[in-house]
C-alpha cells in the first residue's frame, strides 16, 4: 500500500464543508499563540468534532475509519508494535489480511510515523484512521504490564542472592536508585494499578510465592505471582519510602507517601501486618489529580439529593453518611464540603488520615501516638469558631457526644459511621452510650450508600434473567418482573472482559421527622424501627439498586451482590 500523502488539514475541512475560512484563520492564530496542534484547536474551539476530522481524513486518503469504541483488539497482533512506539507515533495494530498489517493512526498524514512503524514490524502495512482520544485509552488497556512485572520480579529474585553484600543496591539506597530492581518493579506495579483504575494494591506473601492483587471496582483481581523471596525487598522498600520502622516486623504499622505517575499525583496510604509467611502490605491509592466530585455528579436520585442539600445547608445539626469500608462515604462528604466551601463559612475537618486536599478549608490529621485524638482535636476545634465541622468517623462515645453537642450549639457537623443501613444508625448511637436526647435533637439526616459496578457501555447487551435473579427481583417488582428488558456485559477489552466498567452509588436516607424525634427521645427502639421503616417504604438501598437494574445501568447479579449484606425484611 502506498505511503499516505501530506495533507493541509484546514484546507481539507474547508473543502469538505466542515470548516469556514474565518474559523480556520482564528484557529491558526490560536495555534501560533498556544503551540497546540491545529486539529486539537479545531475540536476545543467547537468548530468540528474529533470524529468528523478523522472521517474527513479517511475519505481523503481512501482509507477505512475504525471506531475503537466497538473494536475488539487482538493482543497477539497489538504486541507486534512495542508500547513505547505505539504511544510515540499514536498508532496501533488493528488486524492482518493477506500478510498486510492494518495500522490505525491518529494522524495518518505523519509520514515519519508511517516509515518508522513499517521498519519496526518489518511487514507491509496498511493505513486506517482512528480517533486519538479512543486510541490512547485503548493503548492504556491492552498493553498490560503483567509480563514486565513478572520479569522484573524474577530479576529481583536473582539479585536477592547478593542480599548480604549488596543490600543497599537491591533496595535502591545507593546512587542510581531508579535502576534498582525493586524500584523498577514497584514503579511498574504502580503504573499498572493506575492504568487499570485500581483502588488498592495487595502484596501478600504465601508459603511458596508472593501474590500481588489489584482491587478494581471493588473486586480483587490477581495481577502476578512471584518468588516468595522478593517479598522482603518489596516490603522493606515500601517501609523506607513511607517512613515506617524497617526493624519492626512483629507489629502492624501504618504510613503514607506520595508519588507522581503519568502526570498524576497519587497519595498512597500503606498498612503492613505480620502474617504467617511474612509481612502483608495493602496500599490504598488516592489519585489527587482526578479532583473531587460535586453532588450533581453523584447520580443520586433527585429526591435524595434534594433532602441532602436541604440538610447540609441548615445552620446546625448533624448529617451522617453510613456504609461499609470502600462504599464512597468520604467522597460523598467531600462533595458536600465542596458545595459548602464559601468565603462566608469556616470549615474544619478532623480526619485519620486526610484523604483529599481541598483549598479554603482547615484540615487536621489526628495522631494517636502523641494523643492527638479525635475527641481532643474536636474540643479544640470548637474554640476555632467553625461554621462546618467534618469528623472523619464517629469511632467512640466521646467523639460522638462531642460531635452531637457541637451540632446542638450552632454548628453543622458532617461525619461517617459504620452501620448496615440508615435506619439502624440512631440505634447504633444509642448502643455507643450517647444520650438519647442528643441524638433526637441533633441528628438531621442519615444517608446510607453502597457502590455497585455498572455495565460496560461497549459490550452491554440484552440478558435473560436466571431463575434466582427473577425471584430476587420479584420481591420488589412483583408480577411486573418480566415486563422489563435486562442488560449484561459480555466482556471486552474496554472492561478487562468483566462486563463492568466503573461504579455508581445506590442510596437511602432517613430524615429525623417529628415522629422519629419523639420516639427516639422517649420511646422503645422497636417503635423507632417500625416508624422509620414505614417512613422509608419504597426508598431503600435495595430498591435503589433495582432502579439501576431497570435502567440498564447494572445487572441483577450485581444488585444482588451489593444487597446481600442487607437484612431481609
Amino acid at each position: 500500500m502506498a505511503r499516505p500523502e501530506k495533507i493541509r488539514l484546514g484546507d481539507l475541512l474547508i473543502t469538505q464543508g466542515l470548516l469556514t475560512s474565518e474559523q480556520l484563520k482564528h484557529a491558526l492564530d490560536e495555534q501560533k499563540r498556544s503551540g497546540r496542534k491545529l486539529g486539537r484547536v479545531f475540536v476545543e474551539s467547537g468548530y468540528v468534532t474529533e470524529e468528523a476530522i478523522a472521517k474527513a481524513l479517511a475519505r481523503q486518503l481512501q482509507a477505512p475509519f475504525v471506531d475503537l469504541k466497538t473494536f475488539n483488539p487482538k493482543p497477539e497482533l497489538i504486541k507486534l508494535l512495542p508500547e513505547s512506539q505505539a504511544r510515540r507515533h499514536r498508532a496501533i495494530v488493528l488486524d492482518v489480511e493477506n500478510d498486510i498489517l492494518m495500522i490505525g493512526f491518529a494522524d495518518p498524514t505523519d509520514l515519519t510515523a508511517y516509515d518508522d512503524i513499517a521498519r519496526i514490524v518489518r511487514r507491509e502495512i496498511g493505513l486506517a484512521v482512528v480517533m486519538e482520544s479512543q486510541l490512547m485509552g485503548l493503548i492504556d488497556r491492552v498493553y498490560s504490564r503483567t509480563e514486565e512485572i513478572s520479569g522484573l520480579a524474577k530479576e529481583l529474585t536473582e539479585d536477592m542472592s547478593d542480599l548480604p553484600d549488596d543490600f543497599g543496591n537491591v533496595l535502591g539506597l545507593t546512587a542510581g536508585a531508579e535502576d534498582a530492581p525493586v524500584v523498577k518493579l514497584l514503579n511498574s506495579v504502580f503504573e499498572e494499578a493506575l492504568k487499570l483504575r485500581a483502588s488498592d494494591i495487595h502484596i501478600e506473601p504465601q508459603e511458596k510465592s508472593l501474590v500481588i492483587r489489584f482491587r478494581i471496582d471493588g473486586i480483587l483481581h490477581l495481577q502476578t505471582e512471584a518468588d516468595s523471596r522478593t517479598a522482603t525487598a518489596l516490603v522493606l522498600r515500601l517501609k523506607l519510602i513511607s517512613g515506617l520502622d524497617i526493624s519492626e516486623k512483629r507489629m502492624p504499622q501504618d504510613g503514607r507517601f506520595n508519588l507522581k505517575l503519568r502526570n498524576s499525583l497519587v497519595d498512597v496510604r500503606i498498612s503492613s501486618m505480620p502474617t504467617q509467611f511474612g509481612e502483608s502490605v495493602v496500599m490504598r491509592l488516592l489519585n489527587q489529580s482526578t479532583g473531587i466530585l460535586s453532588l450533581d455528579r453523584m447520580h443520586m436520585p433527585p429526591r435524595i439529593l434534594d433532602r441532602l442539600r436541604h440538610a447540609i445547608h441548615r445552620p446546625s445539626g448533624m448529617v451522617l453518611v453510613t456504609g461499609p469500608t470502600g462504599s464512597g462515604k468520604t467522597t460523598t462528604l467531600y462533595a458536600a464540603l465542596t458545595e459548602l466551601n464559601t468565603t462566608e463559612k469556616k470549615i474544619i475537618t478532623v480526619e485519620d488520615p486526610v484523604e483529599y486536599r481541598l483549598a479554603g478549608i482547615n484540615q487536621v490529621q489526628v495522631h494517636d501516638k502523641i494523643d492527638l485524638t479525635f475527641d481532643r482535636v474536636l474540643r479544640s476545634t470548637l474554640r476555632q469558631d467553625p461554621d462546618v465541622i467534618l469528623v472523619g468517623e464517629m469511632r467512640d462515645q466521646a467523639t460522638a457526644e462531642i460531635g452531637l453537642r457541637a451540632a446542638m450549639t450552632g454548628h453543622m457537623v458532617l461525619s461517617t459511621l459504620h452501620t448496615n443501613d440508615a435506619l439502624s444508625t440512631p440505634i447504633r448511637l444509642f448502643d455507643m452510650g450517647v444520650p438519647r436526647y442528643m441524638v433526637a435533637l441533633s441528628l438531621q439526616l442519615v444517608l446510607a450508600q453502597r457502590l455497585l459496578r455498572v455495565i460496560c457501555e461497549n459490550c452491554g447487551e440484552d440478558h435473560a434473567l436466571l431463575p434466582h435473579e427473577r425471584e430476587w427481583l420479584r420481591y420488589e417488582l412483583g408480577d411486573q418482573v418480566d415486563a422489563h428488558v435486562y442488560k449484561k456485559g459480555r466482556g471486552c477489552s474496554h472492561c478487562g472482559n468483566t462486563g463492568y466498567l466503573g461504579r455508581q452509588g445506590v442510596y437511602e436516607f432517613l430524615e429525623m421527622t417529628n415522629a422519629l424525634v419523639e420516639v427516639a427521645n422517649h420511646g422503645d427502639p422497636s417503635d423507632f424501627m417500625r416508624i422509620g421503616r414505614e417512613q422509608m417504604a419504597g426508598n431503600t438501598l435495595r430498591r435503589d439498586a433495582v432502579r439501576l437494574v431497570l435502567a440498564g445501568s447494572t445487572t441483577a447479579e450485581e444488585a444482588m451482590r451489593v444487597s446481600s449484606q442487607l437484612e431481609e425484611e
